[in-house]
């Protein structure tokens, strides 16, 4: 699914003076607006029910829909799908690249993610354990992406884009990484707090940087989850992981299918068009 196969022309409007009344409430208020409704959906179907401590088959599921694909996901391709109509980003930029760089990023990504769990695994050689956990959180590593960086990080690039590409990348990736770091707040409590929020924060600014050098949701969204399975492993219940399993594979795939729908969308209906001078 690349840019080149999209035959559905789109007429763009001229883009907000990002300076302006209109140009900030599009690119600041209303992306903050949808982090802060999936940061208050996700506290009450995960933080407050304690889902991730102790699972259960129908709570995984209805968080998964509720917080991570209608306001993770979905919500935000509103606010994206306007900015595509003002040129204020495109195709590259919210990471929907050509299937033969996803692949190669993923493949990579899986690899050395891989790689560093079997050196580093806080499950130690229980990789049954690390398999759950993965799954269990990838559709939280999906949203997190969509939220943080795909919608935030490239709308506060847009509005400071003036300022130069140091200055885009610095604010995008700072910004977004402590908004990452406060969703720990909305998760299962941590055994250890100040902890818990270094390593968001670590793990925010990594994938930050890692999202705007290489521009790929999904190996965004793997690397995250690969993150996630460190920063949260003190947050996973594990005594009843086998009983859940069915309804923690049916979520991961729900989550990646919608990706991809939504990927799909974005490719049939928008690319980016330079136009001479």
């Amino acid at each position: 699914m690349s840019e080149e196969q999209s035959s559905v022309p789109v007429i763009i409007r001229p883009s907000d003076n990002p300076a302006s009344p209109s140009g900030a409430f599009r690119l600041l208020v209303i992306p903050v607006a949808i982090y802060s409704v999936w940061m208050i959906v996700t506290a009450l179907f995960e933080g407050d029910l304690r889902l991730f401590p102790y699972a259960d088959s129908r709570g995984i599921i209805v968080y998964t829909v509720f917080s991570c694909i209608i306001t993770g996901m979905i919500i935000p391709v509103y606010s994206i799908r306007e900015s595509f109509l003002t040129g204020a980003v495109n195709m590259f930029q919210i990471g929907f690249i050509s299937l033969r760089r996803t692949f190669f990023a993923c493949a990579l990504t899986i690899f050395f993610g891989y790689m560093a769990m079997v050196l580093f695994s806080p499950f130690g050689t229980d990789r049954f354990a690390f398999g759950y956990t993965f799954l269990l959180l990838l559709p939280t590593a999906i949203a997190s992406v969509m939220v943080c960086w795909v919608l935030l990080g490239t709308h506060i690039q847009a509005f400071v884009r003036d300022g130069g590409t140091v200055l885009s990348i610095a604010a995008g990736s700072l910004v977004t990484a402590w908004l990452f770091c406060f969703t720990s707040f909305v998760h299962s409590p941590p055994v250890n707090l100040q902890p818990s929020l270094a390593g968001f924060l670590v793990l925010g600014l990594a994938a930050a940087l890692f999202f705007f050098a290489v521009r790929d949701v999904y190996a965004a969204s793997i690397f995250v989850a690969f993150g996630l399975t460190v920063v949260m492993a003190d947050r996973i219940g594990l005594s009843g992981m086998h009983a859940v399993m069915p309804a923690v594979y049916g979520s991961a795939l729900l989550a990646v299918i919608t990706l991809l729908g939504i990927h799909r969308y974005f490719v049939r209906n928008f690319r980016t068009v330079t136009l001479p001078g």
